[in-house]
């Protein structure tokens, strides 16, 4: 009995990251139906999983529910990326420069470790789902050391909801090997204990995160 609820839990989450894929990579366009039962024939799956992955879609602020229409792929809002990139870069200088001079060999080593999987999944795997996610947990072992609970938390909200812009930024504007490039540098300055040039290396890596793909939401909207 204890499986069936989790059998289905990842044949959902699998429905979910393959239409993720499909909407980042722009298989599926802003303002797409989506149909439960073209979706699940193409799958080979019931319309069950298919409509739980339609819960955590919706979540993620990728689809909206319409009386009318049902499931659509959501549009982007360049005002939203640059809101949420330029917070980030405000509350994740703060945390960083408290965590640098606190964070141990094992913090350090963690953070290593994701950088790597961050980097094959960016560089060599290709699937763009854990990207955002393996992001978060990048930046998140290096503010290990901040004992700031408040500003984590409001960070994992901000990064909740810009998980697909995180993900979008470095499928659409080809941001991966600068990403990879400056993570590396960030894991450098921390071990050397630099935290002004560390902190000064995030505001920026952040920021141009933000404004690159404002600037390519902003153009397209103008083709």
């Amino acid at each position: 009995m204890a499986d069936g609820p989790i059998q289905r839990q990842s044949l959902a989450s699998a429905v979910a990251d393959k239409l993720r894929d499909k909407i980042i990579l722009g298989e599926l366009q802003e303002g797409e139906q989506l149909r439960q039962d073209v979706i699940a024939a193409e799958l080979q799956v019931s319309r069950i999983p298919v409509r739980e992955a339609f819960r955590e879609l919706l979540a993620e602020g990728l689809i909206n529910i319409t009386p009318n229409r049902g499931a659509v792929v959501s549009a982007l809002q360049p005002s939203e990326v640059e809101e949420l990139f330029h917070m980030r870069a405000v509350l994740e200088r703060e945390v960083l420069r408290a965590s640098i001079p606190r964070l141990t060999e094992e913090e350090l080593a963690a953070a290593a470790a994701i950088h790597e999987r961050f980097r094959q999944e960016v560089m060599v795997t290709g699937g763009v789902s854990a990207w955002g996610r393996l992001n978060s947990q990048f930046h998140a072992a290096l503010y290990a050391g901040a004992t700031m609970p408040q500003f984590k938390s409001v960070l994992r909200t901000i990064n909740n909801n810009g998980d697909r812009y995180t993900r979008l930024q470095l499928f659409l504007t080809e941001g991966r090997e600068r990403a990879v490039s400056e993570h590396q540098r960030l894991l450098d300055l921390s071990r050397a204990r630099d935290v002004e040039a560390a902190c000064e290396l995030l505001v920026a890596h952040v920021r141009h995160a933000g404004e690159s793909l404002r600037t390519l939401l902003e153009s397209r909207r103008k083709t």
